[in-house]
């Protein structure tokens, strides 16, 4: 498990209103939740057809064209 150094921020009614964390943390988790998310993607496209490298270039080829008209 992360651990996550935090500190609670508090406003004059001594209501939690938010969470300071060190920086180097909060990349730390950003970098977990992009993993993770693309883990996931990936998990979903398992089953996909895949192209060839014949067939995948000329599709972006396709897609490049169309963005550039």
């Amino acid at each position: 498990m992360l651990k996550i150094s935090k500190s609670v921020v508090y406003n004059e009614n001594q209501k939690p209103i938010a969470v300071q964390i060190p920086i180097e943390e909060f990349e730390r988790m950003e970098e977990v939740i992009e993993n993770y998310g693309l883990s996931r993607l990936m998990d979903d496209v398992a089953d996909d057809e895949q192209l060839s490298v014949q067939d995948a270039k000329a599709y972006y080829r396709v897609l490049k064209q169309d963005v550039e008209s």
